[in-house]
């Protein structure tokens, strides 16, 4: 088991989970200039806010909500034909300013503790690779945590969450270059086939949806655009998701 410290939220559902009905692990950053008051938002009763786990700037984590009671961290949330996240996920906030507040780099001892973690997470509850997700993810027309500091690369080499395997100086080759409007087309049905929800699309919000996807696996340079580096990363996460 992992060692938390315990500060226990009001803010959660108060029917027990079945084990088997935790399928993700949402990671969201706090978006607050001051940690103390994140985690007394996270445990006040009227925020109607909460989390599972809380990791400080110094790599200490905090259980607020225990696994099998669902706590309130993704409200609309959609991935793939599930809606309402809070449901069947384990949400984990990172102390973080946000990109409000001077968005900064997450300390080594936070990841250090995300990856002790998530891989305790992973194994109790058989999460796949394709459900850990980031809260943009998941709500991509109002949210953009953890952002595109948060390292998912470096996760997926830890077995948390997946990732291209292109050539780096490929992809650098390759940014800006335009692509067709059919191939536009096939870009957002790669988005969709990896589980990022697709109605959002009639309320014209493409842009948000493709900065939350660089943010994610494009984090160089988030632009809202697509070009042939997007579409070659999307065409290959598309075919592993």
């Amino acid at each position: 088991p992992i060692k938390t410290l315990i500060n226990y939220s009001p803010n959660f559902s108060t029917y027990k989970r079945n084990v088997k009905s935790v399928k993700y692990l949402i990671y969201h950053y706090t978006g607050m200039r001051s940690e103390s008051k994140a985690i007394n938002r996270l445990t006040h009763d009227k925020s109607k806010v909460s989390c599972h786990y809380f990791i400080k700037r110094n790599g200490l984590i905090i259980t607020m909500v225990p696994d099998l009671y669902e706590a309130w961290h993704a409200g609309k949330s959609n991935w793939k034909k599930d809606k309402s996240l809070n449901k069947k996920s384990i949400g984990v906030e990172i102390s973080n300013n946000g990109h409000q507040f001077g968005y900064e780099n997450y300390s080594k001892k936070q990841i250090k503790s995300l990856i002790k973690l998530s891989k305790y997470l992973i194994k109790k509850y058989k999460i796949k690779k394709s459900n850990i997700l980031g809260h943009s993810d998941i709500s991509y027309d109002r949210k953009k945590d953890p952002g595109e500091k948060f390292p998912w690369q470096h996760l997926s080499k830890k077995k948390i969450g997946f990732w291209h395997n292109i050539d780096e100086k490929k992809l650098k080759r390759i940014r800006n270059k335009e692509i067709s409007n059919s191939d536009k087309i096939r870009f957002f049905k790669f988005l969709f086939k990896i589980g990022y929800f697709k109605n959002i699309l009639r309320k014209n919000k493409k842009n948000l949806l493709i900065k939350s996807f660089q943010r994610r696996y494009r984090q160089k340079l988030i632009n809202g655009k697509i070009d042939l580096e997007c579409l070659l990363i999307a065409k290959t996460l598309s075919k592993i998701s």
